[in-house]
């Protein structure tokens, strides 16, 4: 009887996991399960081009499904039904629907949500950007003149408001605690993000955090005639801001409900060891965002990465670790990921390699942060150790440049692969 290999969760990484099985060498079942009716697609475009021009429903979808390689030809699909429990012990997984599916070997590939902001006030008219029918919806709101309220200033928020100005909105933008995605630029670049985003007409409130949605009165606030909508939000310090759109970008959990009571720690997504086996279960492992495993190259313990490449990066090392363990053989040492991220600020490109949060020194190594759209480049050091180089609106040669810098500073010689 042939051996099955089930991927809960088809998305990018459910796509690149089940791959990666093939290019390991296993030629037994693969069945990859997904809650969206669609194939697996490419989500960064849209907060970007997606949402400033979407065409019909169609053409969206097809302008970012992910081309999927000869090798995956013969994957099971199981579309539009969630993993809705696991039984570790008896290998199981229990579909929404109630069926349940037997496997030899499991991939985690679930992914992430969108967080809410968890005040009073109506829901509708207030939105998020993470599946194709979020940025369908919003764009049909969108309409020039409009004010928006893009509540959170990471990378889909300021990508978010910069496209809604694009396209002749007015547009607020609530950053929060930290400035414009300052946690992975730092404070200098953030500052000059912040600049940016006002001179080219984002209205940006720092330090502030929103505490309620106001609802619309009786004559102008509702959806449908039934649903009170959402009308603005009152700030922490007692301003409010009207709104005919609401954009919620405050981050997003990951889905491992489906997960619990078998013992495993999901504090922050799904805990790895080095090659993404999770930690506590026999035959499975994790890839995406949703996995939590050591960052070799900053010796900073366990932590998720967020970003566009790591579905390939962790079903490189989770593949082959997962053939190896079903047929008894020793798991190839694991690479460590070098990640990298980027984001289009009205056409600006802002692109960083390494691990740039954890740094305890930034330098400017080229341009000025200040005005970021002239260019600039900025290297993140830990220990005296450079982890990570973000430039910004720099040629491609100039990105190779900082990319090798980063890949030449290496590994910590007493980097460790423990789950820590």
């Amino acid at each position: 009887m042939a051996r099955r290999i089930i991927v809960a969760g088809a998305s990018m990484g459910g796509l690149r996991a089940a791959e990666q099985l093939r290019a390991a060498g296993w030629d037994e079942e693969i069945v990859v399960v997904g809650d969206e009716a669609h194939p697996p697609y490419n989500r960064p475009p849209l907060s970007k081009e997606l949402l400033a021009a979407p065409g019909s429903a169609e053409e969206a979808l097809a302008s970012v499904l992910l081309r999927q390689r000869r090798s995956a030809a013969d994957i099971q699909w199981r579309l539009g039904t969630a993993v809705a429990a696991a039984d570790l012990a008896a290998r199981t997984v229990t579909l929404a629907g109630g069926e349940e599916l037997a496997y030899d070997g499991l991939v985690v590939a679930t992914g992430l949500r969108p967080a809410r902001v968890p005040v009073p006030g109506p829901r509708h008219g207030r939105h998020v950007i993470r599946r194709l029918e979020d940025a369908l919806g919003l764009h049909r709101e969108l309409a020039p003149g409009a004010r928006v309220v893009v509540v959170g200033s990471g990378f889909i928020g300021c990508e978010a408001a910069a496209t809604a100005v694009s396209l002749g909105c007015r547009v607020t933008l609530v950053e929060g605690s930290g400035g414009p995605m300052e946690r992975p630029l730092g404070k200098r670049l953030s500052d000059g993000v912040r600049s940016f985003l006002r001179r080219r007409g984002v209205k940006c409130v720092p330090q502030q955090r929103v505490v309620e949605f106001l609802a619309g009165d009786a004559a102008g606030g509702y959806d449908d005639g039934t649903h009170l909508r959402c009308a603005g939000v009152r700030l922490a310090d007692g301003t409010e801001v009207p709104a005919d759109v609401v954009i919620e970008a405050v981050g997003s959990h990951p889905n491992t409900e489906w997960l619990r009571g078998n013992g495993l720690d999901l504090s922050d997504g799904v805990l790895c060891d080095g090659s993404l086996r999770v930690v506590g279960a026999g035959h499975v492992v994790a890839v995406g965002d949703i996995a939590r495993y050591p960052d070799r190259r900053t010796g900073t313990g366990a932590r998720r990465v967020e970003h566009w490449a790591t579905p390939a990066d962790t079903a490189k090392i989770a593949a082959p670790a997962l053939v190896a363990g079903l047929n008894g053989t020793g798991a190839p040492e694991p690479a460590a990921p070098l990640p990298s991220f980027w984001t289009d600020i009205f056409a600006v490109r802002i692109q960083g390699v390494g691990s740039p949060a954890p740094a305890d020194r930034i330098d400017v190594l080229e341009g000025d942060p200040d005005r970021p759209e002239d260019g600039a480049a900025l290297g993140y050091y830990r220990a005296g150790r450079l982890i990570g180089a973000v430039t910004s609106a720099l040629p491609a040669d100039k990105q190779l440049h900082y990319r090798r810098l980063v890949t030449d500073a290496g590994i910590p010689a007493d980097s460790r692969l423990a789950a820590v």
